[in-house]
């Protein structure tokens, strides 16, 4: 019923539709390095993501901070800013009292002084959502992944398993999205790209597949080869369709069956384009699953930057951790946050 693919060195013309998603993160990069010019470092790339954000926030900032009074006049104007830039009524107000505190305590008399102000408040904000992440504490290390439809989970998962695999850790996919259509053979092609195993099951026509049980079989063959990591793919679902949330909790009971304590990570992968609904999905899937950690992606499309704020100002006292960020298409624009240089990149 289940099956261990093992990609090859030399793997077959992936369907069309693999193609649009999977191949082009790859072609992004080998192009890259065809090229003339050298690929440029992630902070680079990081500022090139955000250059959309930049646009929407950063100038709008720099103009309000051009010099001048600091009057309750700027402060609404910041606030203005502030709240459609995605950031959240509860980071506004947060951020916005902590500005006036360092307005008064250090004396600040002049608009230009502000835009260092707050961006080292933004920074204090953020700083929360980084936290540690030790992938060597069991082995495997059991990631399972969840999200709503289109956030880009699966492209997510082959991205992190580029990102391990660098480190020097074996990793093993799980096919458990087993509802859309073509999302085996998506994930069969990034672990083709990455020469890695995909724990998959066998398409039967009029047979529902068990997402549950071919995770399940994941951890299994995981542990029995050594296995440093399993990343576990699961269907997307939109946070109403009760039914469906209650079967991604069967997920990862039936994980924690195959090895008690998993999975050892919970990773929401969140796309930054969908603003304040973004915080909305972190609740409603903390609630069934206890998330650990976000992915969030696309931050290079249209997103306006805040929406980091807004997660980090719903949780002031236990936020979840903010994993990666994307950037971009290419396979390395996954990377981990780091809040100090995702806002310098915000606002150069």
């Amino acid at each position: 019923m289940f099956n261990l693919f093992k990609s090859k060195k030399k793997s077959t013309e992936p369907t069309r539709e693999v193609k649009s998603e999977a191949a082009a993160a790859a072609e992004s990069v080998s192009v890259e390095s065809e090229s003339g010019p050298k690929p440029i470092g992630f902070t680079g790339r990081l500022r090139q993501g955000l250059s959309r954000a930049r646009q929407n926030f950063g100038h709008q900032l720099t103009g309000l901070f051009g010099g001048g009074k600091i009057d309750d006049a700027l402060y609404e104007e910041l606030e203005t800013i502030l709240l459609t830039s995605d950031t959240g009524v509860d980071a506004t107000h947060l951020l916005l009292e902590n500005l006036r505190k360092k307005v008064k305590r250090d004396g600040l008399t002049d608009a230009a002084q502000l835009k260092e102000a707050l961006q080292e408040i933004l920074i204090e904000l953020l700083e929360p959502l980084v936290q540690p992440f030790d992938t060597t504490l069991n082995k495997p290390f059991v990631i399972m992944i969840a999200g709503v439809n289109g956030v880009g989970k699966t492209t997510s998962i082959g991205k992190l398993a580029n990102y391990f695999k660098l480190q020097g850790k074996s990793v093993i996919l799980a096919a458990g999205d087993t509802f859309r259509a073509a999302a085996r053979e998506q994930l069969m092609a990034w672990g083709e790209r990455n020469d890695i195993a995909v724990i998959t099951q066998e398409n039967v026509p009029g047979v529902k597949s068990d997402p549950a049980a071919v995770i399940f079989d994941a951890v299994n063959a995981a542990k029995a080869r050594g296995i440093d990591i399993v990343l576990a793919d699961t269907a997307g679902r939109l946070t109403t369709q009760l039914h469906l949330m209650e079967e991604i909790k069967k997920v990862k009971r039936v994980i924690a069956k195959a090895m008690p304590g998993a999975p050892h990570e919970v990773l929401l992968v969140l796309d930054a384009n969908t603003g304040q609904n973004a915080v909305t999905q972190v609740k409603a899937f903390d609630d069934a699953l206890d998330v650990t950690g976000l992915i969030l992606t696309k931050l290079d499309g249209t997103a306006k930057g805040g929406v980091i704020a807004a997660i980090a100002g719903q949780y002031p006292q236990d936020p979840p951790a903010l994993r990666f960020i994307g950037v971009g298409e290419g396979l390395e624009d996954l990377r981990p946050f780091d809040a100090r240089e995702f806002v310098a990149a915000l606002f150069d």
